[in-house]
C-alpha cells in the first residue's frame, strides 16, 4: 500500500478538530487506521487504506466495506497503536503522525504519549500531533524551529537523563527533570530552540500550535 515515505497513523482518542491537523488528515496519501478509529473516520468521510489491530471494535458493516484491508494482530502484550506503527514500519514507511492518540480516557492518552519513545526506535522520524501541538521524541541533540513566545513542555522518563537547552527563555543547564512538571511551560525566545541530552532514555517536547 505504500505510496510515499510518510504515512498518518489514526488512533481511537478524540477526533481531531483543529483545522490545521484536519488538513493534515486530508492530504496524506497513506492513511493508517487503528480498528476503533474506524467507525468516525468513516463518519466523517475518510477511507482508511489499511485497518490493523485485533479487529474487534469494527461494525460489522465496515469489516465488509473494508474487508480488502483489515489486518488483524491478535496479541495482547501491544495495544493498537503499537500495532499499527509496526505496520507501518513493515509497509516501508519511515515517517508517521500520530493523530487521535490524546483524549477520551487519560490513562489511554499517559501510555500513548509514553510509546513515542519505543516509536522513535522504530521509525526515522514521528510525531503525535493533536488539536493543541505536537509531542516529537528525541534520543539526541535537536533543534526545532519555533516563534518567539510559543510554549514548549519537556518530559523525561528517566531521571538519570540530563537535559540541556539554548533559545529558551528559561534556561535548563545539564538538569536532572525528576519529576513531569519541571520542563512545563517554558518559552522559545525565537525562531529555534535546541534541547541536548546526556544520558540513555531520551525526552518528549510538546511544542504548542502557535
Amino acid at each position: 500500500m505504500q505510496t510515499s515515505n510518510k504515512c498518518v497513523i489514526m488512533a481511537n482518542g478524540s477526533f481531531p478538530t483543529s483545522p490545521l491537523v484536519l488538513d493534515l488528515l486530508r492530504k496524506t496519501k497513506a492513511l493508517i487506521a487503528c480498528d476503533g478509529a474506524v467507525a468516525e473516520l468513516h463518519r466523517r468521510g475518510f477511507t482508511p487504506d489499511a485497518i490493523v489491530g485485533d479487529l474487534d471494535s469494527i461494525p460489522g458493516d465496515l469489516r465488509l466495506l473494508y474487508a480488502d484491508r483489515l489486518h488483524g494482530e491478535t496479541e495482547q502484550d501491544s495495544n493498537d497503536l503499537t500495532k499499527a506503527v509496526r505496520f507501518a514500519k513493515a509497509s516501508g514507511y519511515d515517517e508517521a503522525l500520530i493523530l487521535g492518540a490524546t483524549g477520551l480516557r487519560e490513562d489511554h492518552t499517559l501510555g500513548n504519549i509514553s510509546l513515542l519513545l519505543d516509536y522513535v526506535r522504530l521509525l526515522r522520524h514521528i510525531e503525535m500531533i493533536t488539536d493543541y501541538g505536537r509531542f516529537t521524541p528525541i534520543l539526541t541533540t535537536t533543534t526545532f524551529e519555533s516563534v518567539k513566545g510559543q510554549q514548549v513542555s519537556i518530559f523525561t522518563p528517566r531521571p538519570e537523563v540530563k537535559v540541556s537547552t539554548m533559545g529558551l527563555r528559561w534556561p535548563i543547564d545539564h538538569h536532572s527533570l525528576t519529576s513531569w512538571w519541571q520542563g512545563t511551560l517554558n518559552e522559545a525566545l525565537g525562531n529555534s530552540f535546541t534541547i541536548t541530552l546526556t544520558g540513555e532514555g531520551g525526552a518528549i517536547i510538546f511544542v504548542v500550535t502557535p
